[in-house]
């Protein structure tokens, strides 16, 4: 094994529907908000049980844009995990609120019971991030919002169709926020987002400033951005989109290996939250001798990946919050502990049982 991820046996599973449906865009002669577009729009949102989809050009735009269109913006501030992706917290400063950031819980997403505690009068959102495929605890966090009367945006980069209490990720808030970069459960073949939202102005608004602001051709409304969805990757999304039930399945065939299979006492496994569903798009494991851990399989031809080594609050991008190390010790701990291992459609038990293998002798 020498790579982490292989995206190639994914393609070959459907490489005859993904070709035909990049013909069929080729032969169209329409590659910008088009049918394509519609199509998947419509799909993407049956599928989650969202009424409204506006598809973007990437995940973090999504963030962006969900940020500027619940009119957030500077002296206001916005709830996080402190252990996200970056791109989480930038689509907060991108539209210069401040973040402010709350410890995980042990499943990784924001420590529900946490959130109060770091709202002041300046507070207008909770940005809630369903971490690795795993949804937060919804039910506590629209409680709180509810409360405060905040909104609530949910990044769902990694959680095409987890749930909680049996209400999909990305329809519990204001605005829900996905990725489709090429290596998530639902990925195209190059960068890609959308949001999902509850109401049809939102959504038209959302329409317009992916658009540069324009509902209508040369009238702006709003300064927007160019943020669209092409053809092309809206028709090959649609292609895995009606195998992501097929592809997920997959996916929990191979963690119960993994969870069945490694016995070391140094590795700690992730669990599951009740009534949160998980999709599994990463498999990551702690271990305090990460590092070490890390590189013994490196020498035995076993990519990893470490998701996420730097906490955004050290980044040294927001030196200027004036965060230290020691702020956030969960999330710095799980900075200094985290590792993914090999995890991918297409895996075979081979594999599996290889990497099982080594992280037992370690």
């Amino acid at each position: 094994m020498k790579v982490y991820d292989r995206l190639d046996r994914q393609y070959e599973k459907f490489s005859g529907e993904y070709q035909s449906a990049a013909l069929r865009v080729l032969n169209s002669g329409w590659y910008i908000l088009g049918k394509e577009l519609e199509a998947f729009e419509k799909e993407f949102a049956e599928c989650v049980k969202g009424p409204y989809c506006v598809g973007l050009n990437s995940g973090l735009d999504a963030l962006i844009l969900a940020v500027r269109a619940l009119g957030i913006g500077e002296g206001d501030e916005v709830i996080v995990p402190a252990n996200t992706y970056i791109a989480t917290v930038l689509g907060i400063t991108a539209n210069n609120a401040a973040p402010i950031f709350v410890e995980p819980d042990e499943f990784y997403n924001i420590d529900a019971s946490k959130i109060e505690e770091a709202i002041t009068d300046k507070t207008r959102a909770i940005m809630v991030v369903h971490l690795y495929g795993q949804a937060a605890n919804m039910s506590e966090i629209k409680k709180i919002a509810d409360r405060h009367n905040l909104f609530i945006i949910e990044d769902c980069a990694q959680s095409h169709t987890a749930d909680f209490d049996g209400k999909i990720s990305g329809t519990w808030g204001d605005v829900g926020c996905f990725s489709f970069y090429p290596t998530k459960n639902l990925g195209a073949f190059g960068d890609a987002g959308a949001v999902i939202v509850k109401d049809e102005a939102l959504a038209e608004k959302f329409r317009a400033l992916r658009n540069y602001g324009s509902r209508i051709k040369y009238h702006n409304e709003y300064a927007g951005v160019n943020s669209r969805l092409d053809e092309m990757q809206a028709a090959l999304l649609r292609v895995k989109l009606s195998h992501l039930k097929e592809l997920i399945d997959e996916r929990v065939i191979m963690k119960e290996k993994y969870l069945q299979g490694i016995k070391n006492p140094a590795i700690i496994l992730p669990k599951v939250r009740e009534n949160s569903g998980h999709v599994w798009h990463l498999f990551v494991v702690r271990c305090e001798r990460r590092n070490e851990l890390h590189d013994y399989l490196e020498e035995r031809g076993i990519h990893t990946q470490i998701h996420y080594p730097i906490p955004p609050h050290l980044q040294k991008c927001y030196e200027y919050l004036g965060h230290k190390k020691g702020d956030f010790p969960i999330a710095e701990k799980f900075a200094n502990e985290v590792l993914s291992l090999p995890f991918y459609n297409g895996m075979t038990d081979e594999e599996i049982n290889f990497v099982i293998e080594a992280v037992n002798e370690f």
